[in-house]
């Protein structure tokens, strides 16, 4: 009988890390009573309706598109998601209360720290969705200066047709955090002038599926050091875990 259900809140999520991560990881444990599905929604709004079929419901995922666009279904904030302003993490109180928290930070920052370098002092966020709000706050908790950069021309953002050799050649480390590349449409890639990448640069995909990227692989062969979104999956998932079973300290 299952009595604790889990799961991701996403858009076309078929191809998702998490639901085979939990339920590996529910067999281990032998939480034979536990399940982790995935609820791929057409749009935020029928969030209600996977709340009204679940009363047993004990914690949540949030993935692309939905980052920001789950917060006002929420009844509270972590400190850390407040400042970020985006919630990939979701626990369900015993009093049917929703408190929205960000565990992709922890897996950003700690899967990133050990690869920093004396030159990585400033660097080019790819894309402005709900995933780059997390690596937003920890470069700025890194002390790495960074710019934006979209499609369309905002207030202090680059666009990728303003990526010059002489901006490359100062920002060093570059992070997508895009959906661009992800399978199956594996040869997308971010639009930027790969020919300036070198060694010094830190090439990093929040993507994980496929392993190594059209971005990746453009940066590598350039030289770089490159790194994709596994590690932080894996890191932010099981911070995951550790909010929903109240294993964690408060932030």
């Amino acid at each position: 009988m299952i009595k604790k259900q889990y799961g991701l809140i996403g858009k076309d999520i078929a191809y998702s890390f998490s639901q085979n991560y939990f339920t590996e990881k529910f067999k281990k444990l032998q939480l034979t009573d536990s399940l982790y599905s995935n609820f791929d929604l057409s749009k935020i709004s029928e969030f209600n309706d996977i709340l009204e079929r679940f009363d047993n419901l004990k914690g949540l995922n949030v993935t692309i598109p939905y980052k920001q666009a789950i917060i006002p279904y929420l009844d509270s904030l972590s400190t850390k998601a407040a400042t970020i302003g985006a919630v990939n993490t979701i626990r369900i109180t015993k009093k049917n209360r929703l408190k929205g928290y960000n565990t992709d930070w922890y897996g950003f920052y700690h899967s990133l720290k050990p690869l920093l370098k004396k030159q990585h002092t400033h660097a080019l966020i790819l894309g402005t969705g709900g995933a780059s709000k997390a690596i937003e706050y920890v470069l700025t908790k890194l002390g790495i200066k960074y710019k934006f950069v979209s499609r369309t021309k905002q207030d202090n953002e680059l666009t990728y047709e303003e990526l010059t050799q002489a901006i490359l050649t100062k920002y060093t480390l570059i992070i997508n955090t895009t959906p661009l590349g992800t399978y199956p449409r594996v040869e997308e890639k971010p639009n930027i002038p790969y020919e300036y990448l070198t060694a010094q640069h830190l090439v990093y995909d929040l993507i994980y599926n496929p392993e190594k990227t059209a971005f990746l692989r453009l940066a590598e062969a350039q030289q770089a050091t490159i790194k994709n979104g596994h590690e932080m999956l894996v890191l932010q998932a099981e911070k995951a875990y550790k909010i929903w079973s109240k294993r964690f300290q408060q932030d």
